[in-house]
């Protein structure tokens, strides 16, 4: 995946559909009737679609009458893409200081910071 390519909000909500779909693909049917509540207009659906396809994270293949969409990028190439970007936009390319940014933010109780130490430590 191409690092300089992001995903907007609405463009986001439609590859998390798709990327829950059995496969990672289906219809624009299949993906309005997962959207999210206030469901976009179906016109908007298909321009999202289009728009996934020219930046490279959609395939669409023509079936019959329609159209059968594919992820073409995992959900975690794109999490692990984007928060590579984010370490090196936000933290200087520290992990550390992502790591503290967020434990701090969040403020964790003293089981969830156990949990990431064992974390760390694992092989």
């Amino acid at each position: 995946m191409n690092k300089t390519k992001t995903l907007t909000k609405g463009e986001m909500q439609v590859m998390n559909v798709l990327w829950s779909l059995p496969d990672t693909q289906g219809t624009s049917h299949d993906i309005m009737d997962r959207m999210p509540e206030p469901k976009p207009a179906t016109t908007t659906l298909l321009t999202f679609l289009k728009i996934l396809t020219e930046k490279g994270f959609v395939e669409a293949v023509k079936v019959g009458k329609g159209k059968l969409f594919s992820a073409r990028v995992s959900r975690r190439d794109y999490t692990s893409s984007y928060m590579r970007d984010v370490r090196d936009t936000f933290f200087g390319g520290s992990f550390r200081s992502l790591v503290s940014f967020f434990a701090e933010e969040e403020n964790l109780s003293q089981q969830e910071i156990d949990d990431l130490l064992a974390l760390l430590k694992k092989d």
